[in-house]
């Protein structure tokens, strides 16, 4: 190949990358401002691919000195799920976010950002998902066993995807959002 085919060639992938890149990040910044906290859904199960792709998301989050300090359970039966949270739809999973006993701040800051990786990567998928803190207590006290929670870990945050009931308005009913000058200073 010539040089100068070659710097064409060059050039052309370079543009294109950077127009790919571009469309990736506004689809992103699209899911992430279009997202909210689904709380209708069908019971048509999640696919085994959809979850390995969210769970991947979630190991790709961020950690401080990248110590990765999640750990991950994945619950597809509705049973166990019910007995996670209760008034669960069948065919929805539940991912159990769980970190090391730890006095630290970063473990639950680590494995939320790892929770918020997996709830956009639902989202970006066309699923809903809606993150819950409030049965943790619960879960650590009496499920932690039946969860197969690693020795020495705690559950910090549980998130529950499934597929949207599109029956129901859910995006008009949930609720408004703080306006940004209530939250943001700029100096």
């Amino acid at each position: 190949m010539k040089k100068k085919t070659v710097v064409i060639v060059s050039l052309l992938l370079f543009f294109l990358s950077v127009a790919y890149a571009q469309t990736n990040g506004s689809g992103v910044i699209d899911v992430i401002l279009s997202s909210y906290s689904q709380r209708s859904y069908t019971t048509q199960q999640v696919t085994d691919d959809e979850i390995d792709r969210i769970v991947k998301c979630g190991i790709k989050a961020p950690s401080a000195r990248n110590g990765q300090p999640w750990h991950f359970t994945v619950v597809k039966d509705s049973a166990l799920c019910k007995n996670v949270i209760p008034k669960i739809t069948d065919g929805n999973v539940v991912i159990v976010i769980s970190g090391p006993d730890s006095t630290g701040a970063s473990v639950d800051f680590d494995c939320a950002l790892a929770t918020e990786n997996m709830f956009i990567a639902a989202q970006a998928l066309g699923l809903g998902a809606r993150i819950y803190t409030g049965p943790v207590r619960n879960v650590n006290a009496t499920l932690k066993e039946s969860l197969d929670i690693p020795a020495g870990y705690r559950v910090i945050a549980l998130l529950r995807i499934g597929n949207i009931d599109k029956t129901v308005d859910a995006v008009s009913a949930a609720s408004k959002r703080k306006d940004a000058k209530e939250m943001v200073n700029t100096k």
